[in-house]
């Protein structure tokens, strides 16, 4: 009996262990606001050096709702906190359109942004998955000049959040960050098929099935580009970097391997 218990104790302090570090695991949803760029995605993008790990995985400020800090309180995150980096602020007007990119979707409670302590707009999604790209326009009446607005996704099925601060410039007569454009791709010819008279009653045309063919794969180290089917290890580039794909994906336009460093990694 001795023996059974000294066997038995470890097992179940295992047990708890391990199911502590299940429960203790962030939620499998990630994302930021691209742009206006928030700090994280400047990092990511190289246009504010020295940011330490954030530059790799701008998409994972994650953190308990509730937090009015730029990086969720993690300490490996401080620099998104440190308000004497002088972050670059987009100049924009009395509405700005905020736009987010989800590398990988969840179940949305809501949609937050403040300045200082005040909520100035909240978007319900009511538990719905949201799409991989999520835009939100806010005004910002009231308020002028330079303003940090705190942008927050809470997630539905968790106790955790996303936090992403975006440094602003409001006023000087701007209308807003407007929404990229996609590049528009010209449309596919579509074949007419012309139908010739037999020569006999009797004679029935039998028409011939094409054949099915798969597109290649595109080149290593081709310019990226949306629509195309990457996978692990394929290498493209992008405004003037070669970046190396990191997980298997079909690209969209606002995932281009600046933005997207959970899919891409600089190379």
């Amino acid at each position: 009996m001795r023996m059974r218990r000294s066997v038995l104790y470890p097992l179940v302090a295992l047990g708890a262990a391990a199911g502590s570090l299940w429960f203790g695991s962030p939620a499998s949803a990630h994302g930021y606001v691209s742009s206006p760029p928030s700090r994280q995605a400047l990092c990511a993008q190289g246009k504010v050096a020295d940011c330490g790990p954030i530059q790799y995985e701008p998409q994972s400020v994650e953190g308990p709702k509730g937090l009015r800090s730029c990086n969720a309180d993690k300490p490996e995150f401080a620099v998104l906190a440190d308000n004497s980096r002088n972050w670059p602020a987009t100049q924009v007007g009395t509405s700005v359109t905020f736009n987010w990119v989800l590398t990988a979707r969840h179940a949305t409670s809501t949609w937050e942004y403040f300045i200082g302590d005040t909520r100035i707009a909240q978007f319900s999604d009511g538990g719905r998955q949201p799409n991989a790209t999520v835009s939100h326009q806010v005004s910002l009446a009231g308020y002028s000049g330079r303003q940090t607005v705190l942008a927050v996704w809470n997630i539905a099925d968790t106790v955790n959040a996303f936090y992403n601060c975006v440094d602003l410039q409001i006023g000087g007569g701007g209308t807003g960050t407007p929404t990229p454009k996609p590049t528009a791709t010209a449309p596919k010819p579509t074949a007419t098929a012309t139908t010739r008279p037999t020569q006999t009653a009797t004679a029935t045309a039998t028409p011939t099935k094409a054949p099915t063919t798969t597109a290649p794969p595109p080149p290593s180290g081709a310019a990226w580009a949306a629509g195309v089917t990457y996978r692990t290890g394929d290498t493209v580039t992008y405004d003037g970097r070669r970046y190396q794909c990191r997980q298997s994906h079909t690209s969209i336009y606002t995932w281009e391997p600046i933005y997207t460093l959970a899919l891409w990694l600089p190379v």
